[in-house]
């Protein structure tokens, strides 16, 4: 590998010693830990409760007040457009492929994440390419491209802030845009002190000037710039890419080979459509009017341009997403990725994060998501994971109903997946509970149970032992509180009636 063919921006890289456990690891590790106990490990780690602290503010910053007034036409009309594409998305693809044509870009159609990678590796394998820059793709990660070109030992270099900082430590993204959302300064100073072999400062300004330098090299050397569509237009077939840090715009006119990934639902009918999405997308995502760079790509450098890629290729890889477009939950393709419904889900951020969801998509979108791709077993279970508050949708920007769809989604799961046994005891719990007597016959084992040890189901074979891993009983020493409380009060309000 020659001189300009090694990233300077990687360098040191090796001496970064990864701080995480082995369910947040890049990629997602093939054998997965049970849920219960995931969640519950998440929820002991040292970052968890000062993430959920920033996110939570950031929540309420940002959504605490709800959809400003000017906006709300606005995302009435977006949820209109991005079902209209939905409900051709087959056209609206292949008008977007014959348009990318046209203009000189080669279009690749992946079913699945193999017939994706075989893509990609032909483009690279025939320019010999050595060192890759990618822009934030959240499909790359679904398809594990990192991984398996570095197999083919091929650099890549994330030039996302965020994302280079988590692929430093061997790390998944712990949230869709803010891949980093789950370390403070004080981590990403420590991570950036190993890689440069000396301290660093915790200031924010000379950590970012620190990224600058390092990755700025790489975008001259590179051989391929590779990076995601936030909306492909099919009208002209235009590739449009957000970004607040312009990394998107280098990696897609330094390099000679531009590679674009996307699935088919980012497609939009006509240019005019972004006028109302790219503002939603910034609203949602980062809190701003109108992100710094919105890049524009349609077809590959022309005669008498000054800079742009010498070749373009898009490859759209579907993953199962055609069959989701004609289910009862086609409507989670209408997600924009603006990650809103991560920041104000409690349940996400109280797990620090996104990582313990073990899949690529996490929170209220990734656990529906997820399950219908059903590229892992375990993801059937993500719909779980909500308290079903109803916070995602009222900040989403494209008004999916992710709690009605999570309803369904656990039904499923009850339909398809869960045991006989569990069925049988929910069945018992619902006849109980249907009847007073039955109600306060179960308080009263229930506060029996609580002289029992809490380690005790954990301990016991076969179906508790397996139902206890990752739980504890709570503490029910102190149970019926509320309610004498109550009976005291309502005693005491008659007593003062009849005086």
């Amino acid at each position: 590998m020659s001189a300009s063919n090694i990233s300077h921006a990687l360098q040191g890289r090796e001496r970064i010693a990864p701080e995480r456990p082995a369910w947040a690891a890049s990629p997602e590790p093939p054998e997965r830990e049970a849920l219960p106990l995931v969640t519950a490990q998440a929820l002991q780690r040292t970052a968890a409760a000062p993430t959920a602290d920033r996110l939570g503010q950031r929540s309420q910053d940002w959504h605490g007040e709800g959809w400003p007034e000017h906006l709300v036409p606005l995302r009435e009309h977006a949820a209109r457009l991005r079902r209209e594409t939905l409900d051709d998305l087959g056209g609206y693809v292949a008008q977007l492929s014959n348009q990318v044509s046209a203009h000189g870009g080669v279009v690749h159609h992946a079913a699945d994440t193999s017939e994706a990678l075989a893509a990609i590796r032909g483009v690279i394998a025939e320019r010999q390419a050595r060192l890759v820059v990618k822009s934030k793709s959240m499909v790359t990660e679904e398809i594990g491209l990192n991984h398996a070109l570095e197999a083919d030992g091929v650099q890549v270099v994330e030039t996302d802030l965020g994302e280079w900082i988590v692929q430093l430590g061997d790390e998944r993204p712990s949230h869709l845009v803010a891949p980093a959302a789950h370390l403070s300064r004080e981590d990403v100073a420590q991570r950036f002190s190993a890689l440069a072999g000396e301290p660093m400062s915790t200031d924010a300004d000379e950590l970012a000037a620190f990224a600058r330098q390092r990755l700025r090299q790489d975008y001259q050397d590179a051989d391929i710039g590779i990076t995601g569509v936030n909306f492909a237009v099919a009208e002209t077939g235009t590739l449009v890419t957000v970004t607040n840090e312009g990394n998107a715009r280098m990696a897609t006119s330094q390099p000679p080979v531009h590679i674009a990934v996307m699935t088919p639902e980012k497609v939009i009918a006509r240019m005019r459509d972004l006028g109302t999405l790219l503002p939603l997308l910034s609203h949602s995502g980062a809190h701003q009017q109108v992100t710094t760079y919105q890049t524009m790509v349609t077809g590959p450098r022309r005669d008498g341009e000054d800079d742009g890629p010498e070749e373009l290729h898009l490859v759209i890889v579907d993953n199962g997403r055609s069959d989701i477009a004609e289910t009862k939950y086609r409507d989670i393709l209408a997600c924009i990725r603006c990650g809103a419904c991560q920041t104000a889900c409690p349940v996400f951020r109280t797990l620090g994060g996104g990582h313990a969801y073990g899949s690529v998509y996490a929170g209220p979108v990734g656990a529906v998501l997820s399950p219908l791709l059903g590229e892992h077993p375990q993801d059937a279970e993500l719909p779980f994971l909500s308290s079903l508050c109803g916070s995602c949708a009222d900040v989403c920007p494209v008004q999916i109903p992710l709690p009605d769809m999570l309803v369904d989604l656990r039904a499923d799961y009850t339909r398809t997946q869960e045991s006989a046994t569990a069925r049988a005891g929910w069945k018992a719990w619902s006849a109980l509970w249907s009847h007073p007597l039955g109600y306060r016959l179960s308080i009263v084992v229930t506060r029996l149970g609580g002289l029992l040890p809490r380690w005790l189901p954990a301990a016991l074979p076969g179906a508790p032992r397996r139902w206890a891993t990752g739980r504890k009983l709570p503490d029910l020493r102190q149970s019926g509180r509320f309610r004498k409380a109550l009976r005291r009060m309502r005693l005491h309000g008659a007593e003062r009636s009849h005086r």
